[in-house]
C-alpha cells in the first residue's frame, strides 16, 4: 500500500465550496482510477487554512501512473479557485512598460509514503466523518533500525490500538525523502477519543515500548530530561500533528 499526501492552503471562507468540489467531483473521479484505495480530505487543526488530501494507494506504480495520466492535474484545477495564492509577490515589467506586483503563485505539496503495516479495516464513508480525527506521529529511527521499530508496531502498537476506544484505522509509513523517518497515521471517531487515549497512558506505553529504536538525539533528550526533570526539544523529538477529517470514502 503508498500513502500520498497533498498539502495546500486555503482560501478564507473557502472551506465549505472545497469541501463541496471534494464530495462532488475529486471523490467520484478517484473512484474510477485503478489502484486507489480511498480519499479524504483534512484540515489541520494547528495551521490556518491547511487542507489535505490523503489517498491510499495499491502500489507505488498506480499511483505515479495516475500523475502521468493528467488526472491529478485535472482534479488540481477544479480546486484551484479555492486555493490561497502565495503571500510572496514579484515585480514585473507589464507589456507598456509600466511595473506590475503580482502574487507568486503557491503550488500544492505533493508528499509519497511506502506503507509498512496497517490495520484491517477501512475509512469510513464520508457521512460518518462529522467529527472524525486523524493523527499523524513522525519519529526519527536509528539508522538500521526501521526493521525491529516495525516489527514492533506490527506486533504490539497495531494490537494494542485495535482493543482503544475510538481507533478505526492505523498504518505505519517511512518516508522515504528524509532518511530513517517512520509516520504513524491513524484515525478516530472524535477528537475526545485522541485526548482520551493520549491522557490514559496507553500511548506513553507504548512509546516506551519502542523508544529504544529512535535517534540518538531522541534518546539524549529523554535521559537529560529524566537527571534534570525539565523539559528539553530537539528537532528528533516525535511530532505529533492533528487534522479534523471532513470527507471521506472507501472504495475498497
Amino acid at each position: 500500500m503508498y500513502m500520498r499526501l497533498v498539502q495546500a492552503k486555503y482560501k478564507p471562507d473557502s472551506l465549505s465550496k472545497l469541501r463541496q468540489v471534494y464530495d462532488e467531483s475529486i471523490i467520484p473521479r478517484l473512484q474510477t482510477v485503478p489502484g486507489c484505495l480511498c480519499a479524504c480530505l483534512i484540515k489541520s487543526e494547528v495551521i490556518r487554512n491547511e487542507g489535505v488530501s490523503l489517498t491510499l494507494w495499491d502500489s507505488k506504480e498506480h499511483a505515479e501512473d495516475y500523475e502521468k495520466s493528467g488526472v491529478f492535474q485535472e482534479l488540481l484545477g477544479k480546486a484551484k479557485p479555492y486555493l490561497s495564492d502565495s503571500s510572496e509577490w514579484k515585480i514585473q515589467l507589464s507589456k507598456n512598460l509600466e511595473l506590475e506586483y503580482k502574487p507568486i503563485p503557491e503550488e500544492p505539496v505533493v508528499k509519497s509514503y511506502p506503507t509498512i503495516a496497517h490495520t484491517d479495516g477501512k475509512i469510513p464513508d464520508h457521512e460518518k466523518t462529522s467529527k472524525m480525527h486523524l493523527r499523524i506521529l513522525s519519529i526519527k529511527v536509528k539508522p538500521g533500525k526501521m526493521e525491529e521499530f516495525s516489527k514492533l508496531y506490527i506486533e504490539e502498537i497495531i494490537p494494542t490500538l485495535r482493543g482503544v476506544k475510538g481507533c478505526r484505522y492505523a498504518f505505519l509509513t517511512e518516508n522515504i525523502e528524509e532518511e530513517s523517518e517512520a509516520i504513524s497515521v491513524t484515525i478516530w471517531d472524535s477528537k475526545e477519543d485522541v485526548d482520551e487515549y493520549e491522557n490514559s497512558m496507553i500511548f506513553a506505553k507504548l512509546m516506551k515500548k519502542v523508544e529504544h529504536t529512535f535517534a540518538d538525539v531522541y534518546q539524549w533528550r529523554a535521559a537529560l530530561e529524566m537527571e534534570y526533570s525539565s523539559r528539553v526539544v530537539t528537532s528528533e523529538d516525535p511530532a505529533v500533528k492533528t487534522y479534523n477529517m471532513l470527507t471521506g470514502r472507501s472504495f475498497q
